[in-house]
């Protein structure tokens, strides 16, 4: 699907430099210039996916932000910030038109690092040094191999700079919005450093002779790969801060588009719960409709933006989900699709001659192997609904 970006969010003034975490000596390139550079401006999820993906995605701790007294001039600062402006908004529409850029349009992208990385606390910008363009290039080509293809150890192996990455946002005030984004797709990248690693062998169990003609013990199926390994990690999550007040809408908005209400929990493997959670391609909201979907969806792109109206954008998804059912017709394969993208499923599975999720996972994007099964367990943990147990739409 092609994507329509948005600007980034970006302050207006230089923020507060907070205590410096962690000390670096300065002249070595860290991951922490590569991951807040390249979390902001790559297109995490061009896979493909409506929402991503799953553009429409907590496992680790996010350090909090501290504060200081601001270190600039307010006309050196707006300068600043217009100019980052005007290259996000370059680089993000470069990430629109190709998977891999043309050379311009990888000069945009290095611009915009530059600009960002050039708004940081200066206490916190003294530590470090900006990457130069030879290994800028060699990260960006890692991430949209990692991001596009279905290996998971790739996958896994950006959890690192995303976690320094996500770190960095929530210490940089006005890209709230962003982080809470790339919350989820770093637990989806620590899921797969958890399914990369190798599972104990359980002890046998003796199991006493099985009398002829008695009946045998119903066989428990996996519903979908790395579904056990996602219960476990999500089971003991709190709810997020904003649940408690949003689920009563969006599951009324569901049931009223005769889907069933447990998959509102999408939004929490979505945005965190955040209405205005934001993807740096242009993914926006609690289900992180992509403005084509959006429109297809009968939602208003324009000011107000109905992606970010909790009801509007829940009875939106509750639509498309149901119109996925429908295409594919179980609810592995919809939320694969959701992710993914509808084009990228329907062509696997005539690949593979398949019918089920199952079938496809490993020839699918890695993040997408991850986020259904994550889906999955964060319903059956939130509501009680395994995911055999999920009623069809009603027509």
């Amino acid at each position: 699907m092609t994507f329509s970006p948005l600007p980034l969010p970006l302050p207006l003034s230089p923020p507060p430099p907070p205590p410096p975490r962690h000390h670096r000596r300065r002249g070595r390139v860290s991951g922490f210039q590569l991951s807040v550079t390249y979390w902001v401006t790559l297109c995490l999820g061009a896979a493909g996916g409506q929402a991503q993906p799953a553009g429409g995605r907590t496992g680790a701790p996010v350090p909090g932000a501290a504060t200081a007294t601001a270190a600039a001039s307010a006309s050196a600062s707006a300068a600043a910030a217009a100019s980052a402006a005007a290259a996000a908004s370059a680089a993000a529409a470069a990430a629109a038109a190709a998977a891999t850029p043309s050379a311009a349009e990888a000069d945009e992208f290095f611009r915009l690092g530059r600009a960002f990385f050039d708004q940081l606390p200066a206490a916190l910008r003294g530590q470090l040094e900006f990457p130069n363009r030879e290994q800028w290039d060699a990260t960006l080509a890692r991430l949209q191999r990692a991001l596009e293809g279905d290996s998971l150890e790739e996958l896994a192996a950006l959890a690192g700079e995303a976690r320094e990455g996500l770190a960095a946002l929530r210490i940089v005030p006005g890209f709230e919005e962003l982080a809470d984004w790339l919350e989820q797709r770093l637990d989806e990248m620590e899921g797969a450093q958890q399914a990369l690693k190798p599972a104990p062998t359980p002890r046998p169990i003796p199991q006493p002779p099985v009398r002829p003609g008695a009946p045998r013990a119903p066989v428990v199926m996996q519903p979908v790969p790395h579904y056990s390994l996602w219960l476990s990690r999500v089971r003991d999550r709190p709810l997020p801060a904003r649940a408690a007040a949003l689920m009563p809408r969006l599951r009324a908005a569901f049931m009223a588009e005769g889907v069933p209400p447990e998959l509102a929990w999408l939004a929490e493997a979505e945005s965190s719960f955040n209405p205005d959670a934001r993807s740096p391609v242009g993914a926006k909201g609690l289900f992180q409709f992509m403005p084509d979907t959006a429109k297809a969806m009968g939602l208003s792109t324009l000011l107000p933006d109905e992606r970010t109206n909790p009801e509007k954008s829940a009875r939106a998804a509750a639509r498309y989900l149901r119109a996925l059912h429908g295409r594919f017709g179980n609810w592995a394969l919809a939320l694969a699709a959701y992710n993914a993208g509808e084009g990228r499923v329907s062509r696997t599975l005539a690949k593979h001659g398949a019918k089920s999720f199952t079938a496809i996972a490993d020839a699918l994007p890695a993040e997408t192997r991850m986020y259904v099964p994550k889906v999955c367990a964060l319903i059956e943990t939130r509501a009680g609904v395994a995911p055999h147990a999920i009623a069809a739409p009603r027509r």
